[in-house]
């Protein structure tokens, strides 16, 4: 059996906004534009989650140092939403998926591969 894909279709186990979330994390200098392309969603989505991420105070948004480019900053004292996850902040979601997944390890040599 291979490794299943995402298809486009059903359900996930992160919502748009914590997809978004996370990638502004990783590149907090991103514009909205790639942001969408990551997420598979449009711009104007994005866009919308970004202002709701802003307004609950998960992120701030500046203007960059060349004047043209917004900066991101995540708030990640932030706590999340749901009362299930009471006692919990962002900080461990981005944690434990902000950076990008290390390449896969290379097998040990068996034995008869020993120099």
């Amino acid at each position: 059996m291979g490794e299943k894909r995402w298809q486009g279709s059903g359900w996930t186990f992160l919502t748009n906004h914590a997809r978004v979330l996370l990638t502004i994390a990783r590149d907090p200098h991103i514009r909205l534009r790639e942001v969408a392309l990551v997420c598979t969603l449009t711009e104007r989505t994005v866009q919308a989650i970004v202002a709701d991420l802003e307004e609950a105070g998960y992120l701030t948004r500046t203007r960059a140092e060349d004047g043209r480019r917004n900066r991101y900053t995540v708030i990640s004292s932030s706590p999340f939403r749901h009362p299930a996850e009471a006692g919990h902040e962002i900080a461990e979601l981005l944690a434990l998926l902000a950076d990008p997944p290390p390449p896969p390890e290379e097998p040990s040599p068996t034995a008869d591969e020993q120099p």
